[in-house]
C-alpha cells in the first residue's frame, strides 16, 4: 500500500500517471467517494461511474429497496457482475459501494484489470456525523452503533487498497481530489 504527499505545482493532474486506465474509489459509506469520484474524473478527463447507481439502473429501483425487496445475495451478484464490466473500460473512475471491496472476488476483478484501488480513510468521527444526516438511503446502516461495528469489520479489507489517502474527513472534495492525484503521482513515480 502507498500513501502520498503534495505534488509539486508545475505538475498538471494526470502527469506521469502511467498504467492507470481505471481507477476505483473504496471506502466506508460517507467517506465521500461518488462527490469525489466525480470531481476526481473532472480532472483527469475521464469518465466517472458510480457503482450503486448503476446497480439501481439495473434494477429500477433504489439500493436500498433491492436489498430488501430482494435480498442482500441478488445485490452482491448485480454488483460483481458491474465491476466485472467496468473493470474492461478505460479511462474510467469507479465511486464503489461500501461494501464491494470486502469481497476477494471484487478486489481480484479490479486489480486483475489493471484497476488502481485508492481507500479514501475517513476516521470513524467524521463518518458517524455524514451518516447521522444522511443514512435514510444506505441499506447497511441500522444505527451508529451497529455502523460502527460494520466499519471495523470492513477496515481491514480497505487496507488491502493499493493506496490510501489518510483524511481528516474535513476536506472538500477537490481538496480530496488533489491528495488522490498525489497519492498517484508518487506511486507512478515509484517514491
Amino acid at each position: 500500500m502507498y500513501e502520498g504527499s503534495a505534488r509539486t505545482s508545475s505538475q498538471r493532474p494526470g502527469d506521469n500517471i502511467v498504467g492507470m486506465p481505471r481507477l476505483f474509489l473504496v471506502g466506508f459509506m460517507g467517506a465521500g467517494k461518488s462527490s469525489v469520484g466525480a470531481d476526481l474524473a473532472d480532472r483527469l478527463g475521464y469518465g466517472f461511474v458510480d457503482l450503486d447507481e448503476e446497480i439501481s439502473k439495473r434494477f429500477g429501483a433504489p439500493i436500498r429497496e433491492v436489498f430488501s425487496d430482494r435480498g442482500e445475495p441478488v445485490f452482491r451478484s448485480a454488483e460483481r457482475e458491474e465491476l466485472q464490466r467496468l473493470a474492461g473500460l478505460d479511462g474510467v473512475v469507479v465511486a464503489t459501494g461500501g461494501g464491494a471491496f470486502c469481497s476477494p472476488g471484487n478486489r481480484e476483478i479490479i486489480h486483475r484489470e489493471s484497476g488502481v484501488s485508492v481507500f479514501l480513510d475517513v476516521p470513524w468521527h467524521e463518518l458517524r456525523r455524514r451518516l447521522a444526516g444522511d443514512h435514510a438511503g444506505r441499506p447497511m446502516y441500522d444505527d451508529a452503533q451497529q455502523a460502527k461495528s460494520l466499519f471495523g469489520e470492513r477496515l481491514p479489507h480497505y487496507r488491502r487498497a493499493m493506496i490510501r489517502v489518510a483524511l481528516e474527513g474535513t476536506e472538500t472534495p477537490s481538496e480530496v481530489s488533489e491528495l488522490v492525484l498525489d497519492a498517484l503521482q508518487e506511486a507512478a513515480c515509484g517514491i
